[in-house]
């Protein structure tokens, strides 16, 4: 049977609706960065995605071709994750969606080394015809988080995100966000086959020890 990350680890992938803190450790993704809105059709995010999913499944595929990666094993590629951040704020203004930065990224199961990534990037240029030299081997240290599970549309984070900080409040943390600690979202729906209401959406902000 095929690995899967989030039924093998449930605790980065399948939190409760009520927020907790987990200590997140290193891994390394395909990670494409860009800026704007997500929304626009055609847009750097849209194009983002693509090459994500065209590296993702090249590796996840190498199996049937003559590349042999050292430890391969079968397994379900990981959900679409997101780093987001806007110039100048802490939090986000959900109005200003052309202001925002992000880094798009897929998980990489660890047995994929440097050397098999860019040979999946040459290969997945070289057959579907797109430009994937904008991806990049990402390696991330989250550390402590809390993190919820968030039900409904995007737009909605907001009161998730409160409920984490009164959290945090009244159990001695507070955000702890850098240049490379970000606000973090994890994607288990397709907003193209469910209704928003239903959309499962992990929310995760790096944090330490209130002062």
């Amino acid at each position: 049977m095929a690995f899967d990350f989030k039924k093998e680890y449930r605790e980065f992938y399948l939190p409760k609706g009520e927020p907790s803190i987990v200590e997140v450790p290193r891994m390394n993704y395909i990670a494409v960065r860009g800026t704007g809105d997500p929304n626009q059709e055609g847009g750097a995010y849209k194009r983002a995605i693509e090459v994500l999913y065209a590296v993702a499944y090249t590796l996840k595929m190498s199996k049937m071709g003559a590349r042999k990666i050292e430890g391969f094993y079968d397994y379900v590629v990981p959900p679409l994750e997101g780093f987001w951040w806007q110039e100048g704020c802490e939090g986000f203004d959900y109005a200003r969606k052309a202001d925002f930065h992000w880094i798009s990224v897929i998980r990489l199961p660890d047995f994929v080394r440097r050397e098999d990534f860019d040979w999946a990037v040459g290969e997945a240029s070289r057959k579907k015809g797109l430009d994937c030299s904008g991806a990049e081997f990402l390696t991330v240290d989250e550390g402590l988080c809390v993190q919820i599970m968030h039900l409904g549309p995007y737009d909605s984070e907001p009161e998730s995100v409160a409920k984490m900080d009164a959290f945090l409040a009244r159990n001695g943390y507070e955000n702890d966000f850098t240049a490379g600690r970000l606000h973090h979202e994890i994607y288990l729906s397709d907003p193209r086959r469910a209704a928003p209401e239903k959309w499962k959406t992990v929310v995760r902000h790096p944090i330490k020890k209130a002062r």
